[in-house]
């Protein structure tokens, strides 16, 4: 999945969905008279009315939106019909400051709209709104509906229905069946007034001010407080996104395991990054589950110990060298070998043809033995300018640390950014034809896209070649609450590629020597369970480590309300069999509202 900072770039404020929206076509407009808000919003996805002016729709105001540019308020009706698919709430959308309150009766005179956060392309759900609207006040100081009680008992197990196949998999024409499916009945609720008890947050506040928690304490939880993603099959139904309708100054500051003590309440919305959301006019107090950051054990003398840490975007600009250095030193034990993921250039984002990363990479490595750690060494290959995707101009590639002092790096002369690595064999053994080298960096698999950096290690008389990935993101693929479902995963098309390639390599090192030390790791933005994994794999050329831990271990990222993994550690049979392996995701970052990476790192220890 994008990072955060990625994924949300061009969102300036929480409300500024809809500024990103875009309209669904519909029928020329028509009238309609005498219908209220459930007659609004039907027994579908998309509204019967939608593209036609209703008028006179009764209901109380329940909030008001005063800020972004999705300004208005929700509408719902205090008498509401029988029928548990029909929402009795809607947002009227006035695109300046609503001119109502909480409590106020009123009647709306406007046309029905279906708007998609995020444009149609995003193949997101829309949102039934009444858009260009004549308000007219009844009455004042009503009792605003009681809210809605979304709990474990509410909400279904099964997450969504099946697409309708000749509506190229879309849910919006199915009629909804709040009772079965988790998205029906989120989506029975939109715009109504809903509350949740004493919700454990599962998703730290991001910087948007946003958290997730979840309404099934007990649904795939890990020992830590979140919410396990352990299969395409397997939703976690319970997870509600939780905004904040007032001011975000006073949001609070949220880890996983923390819990929205007492009620939150709100209206419930739907929106681009992540869906249903609840809009709180009243949140809950927090109380600190007390999560602490995780430290793994040292390395004995004979263990080499491997990490994998994705850096986000690192460049000399940033504030975060010291705490990368002391996660390193302390939480990580001082790794004999660290590969890196998303280290940019000397001059970060500033796009004037600089690939060059030493200064970045200095910086880190004078900050970990600042922080007491080992004058590491470093090897890596600078891309081609602009040609590895990533944030425009940054030129992020991956990047070997090792410590001298345990392990030895066998410089092999022939490795730039264009020659593809090769595999021969010298006195028996296999033998890198560059080290470091890149892994068929001509490929298509690779365009716009981080190329594999292999290096041969030697640890005690040992060779262990290590071979460092950041494989396609997320990015572009249709969100859990898409109105496809199954949504679409695009992205899994070029990382398909890429693991078929890095299988090959593996391969192309364990023909020569079967028993070679062949570790793959690095962000392969994809689960342990994914294609991807298992095109990596192959036919047991390499196995993921992280499979070792029990599934409710099984985590390196926290995704809208999601721990799962996308960081791995694959070794070779050698490996898995002979040398006594230990992994460990070490939680340090992607459980915390002040991480300093939105990646937990991982380490593999093991005796060659």
């Amino acid at each position: 999945m994008p990072s955060r900072s990625s994924a949300r770039l061009a969102a300036l404020t929480v409300a500024a969905v809809c500024s990103a929206a875009s309209a669904v076509v519909l029928t020329s407009p028509a009238h309609a008279d005498s219908v209220r808000v459930h007659d609004v919003q039907g027994t579908t996805r998309i509204s019967p009315f939608a593209g036609q002016k209703v008028t006179d729709v009764p209901g109380i105001v329940t909030a008001t939106r005063t800020y972004g540019s999705s300004k208005g308020f929700w509408l719902q009706d205090p008498t509401p019909d029988d029928n548990p698919a029909t929402s009795e709430g809607v947002f009227v959308f006035t695109s300046s400051t609503p001119k109502v309150a909480p409590g106020d009766s009123v009647t709306v005179t406007g046309t029905v709209s279906e708007y998609v956060p995020g444009g149609a392309s995003s193949g997101n759900q829309s949102l039934t709104e009444i858009t260009k609207p004549t308000v007219t006040t009844v009455s004042t100081g009503n009792a605003v509906p009681a809210p809605v009680v979304v709990d474990e008992d509410a909400v279904p197990d099964a997450y969504a229905p099946a697409g309708d196949t000749a509506a190229a998999g879309s849910v919006n024409g199915l009629t909804l069946d709040p009772s079965k499916y988790a998205l029906d009945y989120y989506e029975s609720l939109e715009g109504m007034n809903v509350q949740v008890a004493d919700a454990r947050v599962v998703t730290a506040t991001d910087p948007y001010s946003e958290l997730w928690v979840t309404v099934k304490p007990n649904e795939h939880p890990s020992g830590r407080g979140g919410t396990v993603y352990g299969s395409y099959d397997s939703q976690n139904t319970g997870r509600l996104q939780i905004q904040s309708l007032g001011s975000t100054a006073g949001f609070p500051a949220a880890n996983v395991g923390d819990t929205l003590a007492g009620t939150t309440t709100g209206p419930l919305d739907f929106n681009q990054y992540g869906g249903y959301t609840l809009v709180a006019s009243k949140l809950g107090t927090l109380r600190s589950g007390g999560l602490e950051r995780e430290t793994t054990r040292k390395q004995s003398d004979r263990e080499l110990a491997v990490a994998t840490y994705n850096v986000e975007n690192l460049d000399p600009s940033d504030a975060t060298f010291d705490q990368h250095a002391a996660a390193i030193v302390h939480n990580l034990q001082s790794p004999d070998i660290v590969s890196l993921e998303e280290i940019q250039d000397n001059n970060g984002a500033k796009d004037d043809g600089t690939v060059d990363a030493s200064e970045t990479v200095n910086k880190l490595i004078d900050a970990i033995v600042a922080a007491g750690g080992p004058k590491y060494e470093w090897r890596s290959i600078d891309p081609v300018n602009d040609q590895d995707g990533g944030e425009p101009g940054g030129n992020i590639r991956q990047a070997f640390l090792f410590n001298p002092e345990r392990v030895s790096f066998t410089d092999r002369t022939g490795g730039d950014s264009t020659t593809p690595v090769g595999v021969t064999k010298v006195r028996g053994k296999a033998q890198l034809t560059a080290s470091p080298g890149r892994v068929d960096p001509a490929n298509a698999a690779w365009a716009n896209s981080r190329k594999p950096l292999a290096g041969e290690f030697v640890f005690r008389g040992k060779t262990v070649f290590v071979i460092a990935n950041h494989l396609n993101s997320k990015g572009g693929d249709q969100g859990l609450t898409s109105q496809y479902q199954p949504p679409v995963r695009s992205s899994e098309i070029q990382r398909h590629a890429q693991a078929t390639v890095v299988n090959a390599f593996v391969k192309d090192i364990l023909s020569v020597q079967k028993n070679a030390n062949v570790i793959a790791l690095g962000d392969m933005n994809d689960f342990e369970f994914s294609g991807t994994a298992q095109l990596l794999e192959g036919d047991g050329e390499l196995w993921s480590a992280i499979k070792s831990l029990p599934k409710s271990e099984r985590y390196t990222y926290d995704y809208q309300g999601n721990q799962q993994v996308l960081d791995q550690i694959l070794v070779s049979p050698a490996i898995r069999r002979d040398c006594g392996l230990e992994y460990d995701s070490v939680h340090i970052n992607s459980e915390f509202s002040d991480q300093i990476s939105d990646h937990d790192p991982q380490v593999l220890r093991f005796r060659p």
